[in-house]
């Protein structure tokens, strides 16, 4: 069964430069602007803002 595209695969990265990175999927429906998510960064080791990227 193939991927819906209305909920694609999504990559979020961390807006405090350490070059981590979540992936995540999103409706792109509900969501159509960029993913903002408050995730915990292992390098920074702080919970900070995760972006999407695209």
């Amino acid at each position: 069964m193939p991927r819906s595209t209305t909920r694609p695969v999504v990559t979020l990265k961390s807006t405090a430069g350490t070059g981590v990175t979540y992936v995540t999927r999103k409706n792109r429906l509900n969501d159509p602007d960029r993913l903002v998510l408050r995730k915990y960064d292992p390098i920074a080791d702080e919970h900070v803002l995760f972006r999407e990227e695209r």
